[in-house]
């Protein structure tokens, strides 16, 4: 029997149970059935969860683009692998085939090590929602350099600090890129970021906006002009199983942005078996997430789940708004999407508008419809089901993280029943536990804790780039010989998970994890701030907005407030992108504190949205007069 597919809640079980008893045999087997290996493993895991010592097919030989492209060439070879929609509907769409996208690949391969670039070399990506994007990841994984991939909405200053943290010796950009009806000028931020980047040799530029850029001489090249007489034919690097992949960074606690690390093998198996099962995909089936390739969900399911599994994926450059609010069901229709997987977000967005938007399109194409980023609340879900499902296409609500590297708890499109704003049940190989405050595992159904993962899955991040110490101490820590995943969690009667939300000081904004020390230390850098607190509070758009509660120096307390917001408000932008920005801001003359001088978080929570019933425990606060005073002020 093979473990690769479920085709029903028997079989889910059965698989289930194998893989929690035997998981050796288990991923052995899919690992060893579905995917090309130039060397088999000694050991199918090895791990150590006290020191956060993970390893999976330890010694096995591998490389993830033959098994994402080359081996599909026999028999996928004119196969479309990529379809890119672009920004403008009236630009045409382009269908990039296996065969095509693997000469694109070789060929820029071969120019990466033209340009110095060898195995282990780290690669920053900073590109638009293009084909050469895809082309770009896929390229540095063939050759053995590790990608990482900066969403083109980070300011100069988040880029800079992500290049320096891991030293990277290239960068691939763009001229500039559209979103909906403005353009961004990509070049001009790469260059702002690169006067502090002194491990960047070369950079290499993609022409898509047309737009007049500075060339560094002796830095910046065309990448065009390299590709036209680069050769198309490429030997792939071979990979050890625990060779890094890719880093991808993702908000901390704390100020500075934890690079996450992947690695090879364990990860090609986990996100090509999640994707396979996870959508029900078929042969000829169309697979669109509308996710960034900037974040782990474009990493994980628009290109190596897909492609690992020889499907076709689209990848979309524009925003669910323009030129107008049918634009998602425009394309799912045009290109015949099967799968669809967004965020609420963009569910609760578009469902603000008239049906009429949606209704247009008759969407008989759609099979199967997700759900990713944020829990999704029940009435997004609902709207979602009835009016782009049409209540016949499963909606599977995955739980996961950019530390996962692949979903973790969902519905099995047509397998798992659904319950609206539950992940429902772990996948094969996932053994989720709720854990009290005293670090005890929680026994039963209808209990609510602390989310934890018990035992290693072949996906998960290995290490923080360059701090093993803080990735120990992030995730394994506070409650030991556990993954803790940051969320609090419900199980409900039947054993099915709810994801409640985040437990420590990142708030999830938009399905971007957001951490609020980093933008608190933005806002501390303005002349007239003396103090800020940042909390999440709910949204019916983004499912949470930031709430900056902002102490003033006396320089500030004269000044036109709403001017301040603004000015803060700008200084966010410029220091890690617009998408941190705060939707309000309230000047206060001081912040719940703890005599160890700890801000009270949970009390400003409960302000910001509104819940003045009950601050608990006050007793511990340095100053409890303040909490009157703040919640008078609310705005």
């Amino acid at each position: 029997m093979s473990y690769y597919k479920i085709n029903n809640l028997e079989q889910y079980f059965k698989h289930y149970n194998k893989s929690i008893r035997e998981p050796k045999k288990f991923w052995g087997k899919i690992a060893e059935e579905n995917f090309t290996w130039y060397q088999q493993w000694d050991k199918v895991i090895d791990f150590n969860m006290a020191e956060a010592e993970i390893k999976w097919f330890t010694n096995a030989k591998v490389n993830i683009v033959k098994n994402c492209i080359d081996r599909h060439l026999a028999r996928r070879g004119n196969k479309t692998a990529i379809i890119f929609e672009p920004n403008d509907p009236k630009e045409e769409a382009l269908h990039i085939t296996y065969n095509e996208l693997h000469q694109r690949v070789s060929k820029l391969a071969n120019v990466l090590r033209e340009q110095g670039i060898q195995k282990g070399d780290r690669v920053c990506i900073y590109l638009p929602m293009i084909p050469e994007l895809a082309v770009s990841v896929l390229a540095c994984a063939r050759i053995g350099a590790i990608h990482s991939v900066i969403f083109a909405g980070f300011s100069a200053t988040a880029v800079a600090t992500r290049i320096n943290d891991s030293e990277c010796k290239m960068v691939l950009t763009a001229d500039g890129g559209f979103r909906g009806n403005k353009s961004i000028d990509l070049k001009g931020i790469v260059d702002e970021a690169l006067e502090k980047c002194p491990s960047v040799l070369n950079v290499l530029v993609v022409k898509r906006s047309h737009t007049i850029v500075q060339m560094k001489v002796d830095r910046d090249q065309w990448l065009q002009p390299l590709l036209d007489e680069a050769s198309d034919n490429n030997v792939a690097e071979i990979m050890d199983a625990e060779d890094p992949l890719f880093i991808l960074y993702t908000s901390g606690s704390t100020g500075k942005p934890k690079g996450m690390v992947h690695t090879t093998a364990g990860y090609m198996v986990y996100t090509a078996y999640t994707f396979k099962n996870v959508f029900h995909y078929e042969e000829n089936d169309v697979f669109w997430c509308t996710a960034d390739i900037g974040w782990i969900t474009g990493h994980s399911y628009i290109l190596y789940g897909p492609l690992l599994n020889g499907a076709t994926t689209v990848i979309f450059e524009g925003i669910p708004s323009y030129p107008d609010f049918s634009r998602f069901w425009e394309v799912i229709e045009k290109h015949k999407v099967t799968q669809f997987y967004t965020a609420p977000t963009a569910i609760r967005s578009l469902a603000k508008e008239s049906l009429d938007y949606v209704q247009r399109f008759p969407l008989k194409s759609l099979k199967v419809i997700g759900s990713v980023g944020e829990p999704i609340n029940e009435e997004a879900w609902h709207w979602y089901n009835d009016h782009v499902g049409g209540k016949r296409c499963p909606l599977v609500d995955t739980w996961w993280q950019t530390e996962t590297g692949g979903i973790m708890i969902s519905p099995i499109a047509f397998v798992t029943p659904t319950k609206p704003t539950y992940a429902s049940l772990p996948l094969p190989g996932i053994q989720p536990v709720l854990m009290d405050e005293k670090h005890n595992e929680i026994e039963g159904n209808q209990v609510t804790g602390s989310l934890c993962i018990k035992f290693p899955w072949p996906a998960i991040a290995r290490t923080i780039w360059n701090d093993h110490q803080r990735y120990k101490e992030t995730y394994f820590s506070t409650f030991p010989g556990k993954y803790f995943t940051g969320d609090g969690a419900l199980r409900d009667e039947v054993g099915y998970y709810r994801i409640t939300g985040r437990v420590d000081d990142v708030v999830i904004v938009s399905g971007h994890n957001l951490g609020t020390a980093p933008i608190e230390d933005a806002i501390n850098e303005h002349p007239a701030v003396a103090e800020s607190a940042i909390v999440g509070f709910p949204h019916d758009v983004k499912g949470n907005a930031l709430y900056g509660y902002v102490i003033l120096k006396d320089i500030g307390e004269s000044r036109n407030h709403d001017n301040l917001r603004i000015e803060i408000n700008q200084i966010i932008s410029n220091q890690i992108g617009p998408i941190a920005k705060l939707d309000k801001i309230q000047f206060v003359s001081g912040l719940p504190k703890t005599r160890s001088g700890k801000i009270m978080r949970r009390i400003l929570r409960k302000i910001a949205e509104g819940d003045f019933s009950s601050f608990g425990d006050t007793t511990t606060l340095l100053n409890p007069e303040i909490v009157a005073e703040i919640s008078e002020g609310k705005l």
